[in-house]
């Protein structure tokens, strides 16, 4: 029980961290997207290795890099989930910069919905009736904001298709989450460092040649990048899966409060009307999943108990 508390607790911090991540990309607004993602791949590298030399874990870095090239298939696939990633971190940040926050919220709201659609493709995972009718509530949701903006939502569609394949790919790969996040930026790091240089050499970096502040913001975007994954990676071995079906929506909540009343981004009738039925579908998809665990764990008792007897 105490172990659950805290692994409840560890994800709630890195909800929170990932909820409030829209005002640290807002003081950053003077630096091109461009830019803040090269720097938040190069020193999330950098600080994910020295946690991995401080916490004495090289050796596995290196073993898991090893048996990642015995398998050219997990290789590659790591390879482009690195890029997907990287593609998620730059169009999220690219919209918060360019005021569209309730739709990077959206994005994250239907991450967890694509991620089942997905299951359902390539994992050949079955739905049960409450799970197919929550799919028809957010078409009907994304549909009405389709109609009302009089083009397709593409900014929450990217982030929730991007997230859900990446997280799809680190499904089929088993890998230490710090390790893993090591290995992913190790990957696209060179080009990071490529486009350094490039934009170093014509004189479009802004790191180095700007104000100590927005210098140590760009260094700091590696301890935004790691720290909350960290944190969740602890709490996630603590608590069970459903409960962090229901934590995962504190972070699109803050994002979709910050964008409607801090940054006052439109959110009218029809945006209400539209979040309602995704809110809807995520509601009775997430008691569904909750209902499918209780049962699960009460078949499993009963087979102990049989067993026992």
């Amino acid at each position: 029980m105490h172990n659950e508390k805290s692994g409840v607790l560890w994800a709630i911090t890195a909800y929170l961290i990932w909820g409030i991540l829209p005002v640290y990309w807002k003081a950053l607004h003077n630096v091109s997207s461009a830019e803040i993602l090269t720097s938040r791949i190069v020193w999330a590298f950098l600080l994910t290795l020295l946690l991995v030399v401080f916490m004495r874990s090289a050796r596995q870095l290196v073993q898991d890099l090893k048996t990642l090239w015995q398998s050219q298939k997990n290789f590659w696939s790591l390879f482009i989930a690195s890029g997907l990633i990287s593609g998620n971190w730059f169009i999220y940040i690219w919209a918060v910069n360019h005021d569209h926050l309730v739709q990077t919220s959206l994005g994250y709201y239907m991450n967890p919905l694509v991620s089942v659609l997905l299951g359902v493709v390539f994992l050949k995972e079955r739905l049960n009736a409450s799970q197919k009718t929550a799919f028809l509530l957010a078409v009907i949701g994304v549909t009405i904001l389709t109609i009302s903006y009089g083009e397709f939502p593409w900014i929450a569609f990217i982030l929730a298709v991007t997230f859900a394949v990446y997280g799809l790919v680190k499904k089929t790969i088993e890998l230490d989450a710090l390790r893993g996040l090591t290995i992913e930026t190790f990957f696209i790091t060179p080009i990071a460092l490529a486009f350094y240089i490039w934009l170093f050499i014509n004189g479009e970096a802004v790191f180095l040649q700007t104000n100590f502040k927005t210098n140590i913001l760009l260094i700091l975007t590696g301890v935004v990048t790691a720290l909350p994954l960290v944190l969740f990676a602890k709490g996630a071995q603590r608590m069970p899966l459903y409960m962090v079906g229901f934590l995962q929506y504190i972070a699109p909540t803050m994002m979709l409060f910050l964008g409607v009343v801090i940054y006052g981004e439109t959110f009218g009738k029809i945006e209400l009307l539209s979040f309602a039925f995704i809110w809807l579908a995520l509601i009775l998809f997430t008691v569904s999943k909750v209902f499918e665990v209780v049962k699960a764990r009460s078949i499993s008792t009963d087979v102990l108990y049989s067993k026992g007897k």
